[in-house]
């Protein structure tokens, strides 16, 4: 990992970006984590629209985590950003594009498409970004990610044990292969839905909600579409956070 940039920002927090190899990324840390008071790490996922399209949504989060006591970080997803282009995954997108504007049902053989492949490389590189974020003085465990693809946070519960709670954003589509690793998943999960997300199936989402296999598991609906999610909605999250990491 290779600091690129460093700046304070509000109440003191320490935003630096950084490189991952071909990766890029961003660190927040809020002022009390130090070589002798660590403090833990919670992995903020987003959608494949690229870091700097996003930015004012991930340090919002970021300074509300800070403001808890949690570092927080992301990476750039393949393909997204400023990384090389990758045309199968553009494909599938066109493709679920006009499905929808067609107004027909996607098929399963465009969601796997496009889900499936972005789950496979992006875990591994989240996982990479743990190893070296870890390795920093300042940041302990345990380990939370929240947000994001859902299918992604899904795979990561699945085979990163650091990973002590996740909360995931059901707002996207789930190949159904993935409801049997959702199964598997024992961590505590706090699941946001948006009753009326226009681009998400609700009874997949609640179907998917049922298969996860977790003894502790929260499903917090808010009426509103997918950009509607209340203020409060993100406390509660935060306090799953602090209930599990601290």
């Amino acid at each position: 990992m290779q600091f690129t940039s460093e700046r304070r920002i509000d109440d003191g927090v320490l935003e630096r970006d950084f490189t991952l190899g071909e990766i890029p990324g961003t660190l927040w840390t809020p002022e009390s984590a130090s070589a002798s008071a660590p403090v833990p790490l919670i992995l903020l996922g987003h959608p494949p629209l690229g870091l700097r399209r996003m930015y004012p949504r991930l340090v919002g989060r970021a300074l509300h985590s800070a403001a808890e006591g949690f570092a927080t970080a992301t990476i750039e997803l393949p393909g997204s950003g400023d990384r090389p282009r990758w045309p199968a995954i553009e494909q599938a997108r066109a493709d679920l594009r006009r499905a929808m504007e067609a107004g027909e049902p996607v098929g399963e053989d465009i969601v796997e498409a496009l889900v499936l492949p972005l789950v496979d490389k992006a875990v591994p590189e989240w996982q990479a970004a743990l190893d070296a974020l870890l390795a920093l003085p300042e940041i302990g465990g345990p380990v939370g990610y929240s947000g994001g693809v859902i299918s992604i946070g899904i795979r990561l519960a699945l085979v990163e044990p650091r990973i002590a709670a996740a909360g995931l954003f059901a707002g996207s589509l789930v190949p159904r292969s993935m409801f049997e690793e959702a199964r598997q998943i024992t961590i505590p999960l706090h699941v946001l839905l948006q009753w009326d997300d226009e681009g998400n199936d609700r009874q997949a989402a609640l179907d998917l909600f049922d298969a996860f296999g977790s003894k502790e598991k929260s499903l917090h609906a808010n009426m509103g579409g997918h950009t509607g999610v209340p203020q409060f909605a993100g406390d509660s999250a935060g306090q799953f956070f602090t209930r599990h990491l601290k």
